[in-house]
């Protein structure tokens, strides 16, 4: 890490997940740096995109943790991948999103692509 020890903790996880973790950007994922706080030594990494349903999700999860948790600096590591239902409002949520129809199939499961509308 030479040339970054003075760098802030966030800044520095953030580095190393790119240089060391390329299998995230490889299989579409996505990460970010949610909290690294050096003095309570808590960081919290969320991965998206690809990492969603991925099958080596856990693989990497336990990689990033076990590293990180190698640093002096830091205590307690939690990687989450959000569920896809969660970062959309989860399925509760009857509107729409974006234009897109998020019931089953598109098809409008609650009568029509308005649910506050009672159609026949």
């Amino acid at each position: 890490m030479t040339g970054t020890e003075d760098a802030p903790l966030k800044e520095r996880v953030e580095t190393w997940l790119t240089r060391e973790m390329p299998i995230i950007q490889m299989h579409g994922g996505t990460s970010a740096v949610r909290k690294a706080d050096p003095d309570d030594g808590e960081v919290i990494i969320e991965l998206g995109g690809g990492c969603k349903g991925c099958s080596v999700g856990d693989i990497t999860t336990s990689n990033i943790e076990a590293e990180l948790l190698t640093w002096s600096e830091i205590d307690e590591v939690t990687v989450r991948i959000p569920d896809a239902r969660e970062s959309l409002g989860g399925p509760d949520q009857a509107e729409s999103i974006m234009g897109i129809d998020r019931t089953e199939g598109g098809r409008g499961d609650w009568g029509s692509s308005n649910p506050g509308e009672d159609h026949l």
